[in-house]
């Protein structure tokens, strides 16, 4: 299972898989599924102040019986409650039941007040106080990060963004601009192609790949993150999938297998785009006659 460790740009190392509690509410469920996670061998924990389940990850990890530093965590400031990031990262801190956390992330560039820079160099003083490790940012685009690094003292480790081969075409300018700045990239949701838009032109060459590599869609899907040079933060609640999960680290696609995911990953975004555009369209012709039928109806027309 070669998910390597990646170096990242302060020094500091981060498994380059990781269990994220996105979407998995609060209670013993969250907690019984980190522990599941950490139990098939994910050393990585992603979290967030929005996602409201800090505390579970916590106990499971506590749970676990691993010393702090074999299990690396990451956290997000979410502006949750419009506590600011210093209030933000103690409560993080009391939740997780830790001294410190490896990743702190801001979770969204309009988190960032008043400004990208201020709000840039609160972070800065966390990492110099040891409250956490590394610092970073998510969904933030270039010129979010053209802002940031105009004025940073420290360059953001990471950016977790949005990343599977239905919207490369879009993040690859974020993917090549960190690459460039010694930025790591971090990918959420890469499963979306088959756990979401099922029946889309990615079925066929993932369809073909899976078949001759004897894997599944998403040890594919999985594969193709790695192989853009990023991170996977992934979630299953199922024992078998997250194994599964672990063994695409051995998976090798070809630069064939990646260009054809390219390729339909591209396909897939242009029918999108026309969607979205028919959907207007037909919204502005709704509102157009409801807007003629209302004149009407006063005796405007």
């Amino acid at each position: 299972m070669p998910w390597d460790l990646v170096k990242l740009n302060d020094g500091h190392s981060m498994p380059t898989i990781a269990f994220g509690t996105w979407k998995l509410g609060n209670g013993q469920g969250p907690t019984d599924q980190v522990d599941q996670a950490i139990s098939v061998g994910f050393s990585h924990v992603d979290t967030a102040q929005s996602y409201r389940n800090e505390a579970e990850a916590g106990l499971a990890i506590r749970e676990s019986g691993l010393s702090r530093s074999e299990i690396f965590i990451t956290t997000k400031y979410s502006g949750l409650d419009g506590l600011d990031i210093g209030t933000s990262i103690k409560n993080s801190l009391k939740n997780l039941g830790v001294s410190y956390v490896d990743l702190y992330l801001i979770h969204h560039p309009r988190l960032a007040t008043p400004d990208i820079p201020t709000a840039w160099k609160e972070m800065e003083s966390l990492k110099e106080k040891g409250l956490v490790k590394s610092i970073g940012v998510s969904n933030f685009n270039v010129g979010d990060l053209q802002t940031l690094l105009a004025s940073a003292k420290v360059k953001p480790a990471a950016n977790q963004i949005l990343l599977h081969p239905y919207v490369y075409a879009q993040q690859a300018p974020i993917l090549a601009y960190a690459a460039a700045n010694g930025i790591v990239i971090e990918a959420y949701s890469a499963l979306i192609p088959i756990t979401s838009r099922p029946g889309g032109p990615l079925d066929v060459p993932l369809k073909s790949i899976s078949e001759r590599l004897s894997k599944t869609p998403d040890q594919v899907l999985l594969a193709w993150v790695k192989a853009k040079g990023a991170v996977v933060v992934t979630t299953s609640s199922k024992k078998e999938r997250l194994q599964g999960y672990l063994d695409a680290g051995d998976l090798k696609l070809t630069l064939a297998d990646i260009a054809a995911l390219d390729a339909a990953g591209a396909v897939g975004a242009k029918q999108s785009t026309a969607r979205t555009v028919i959907r207007r369209i037909a919204m502005l012709a709704l509102a157009g006659a409801a807007g003629v039928r209302v004149a009407a109806w006063a005796g405007v027309l």
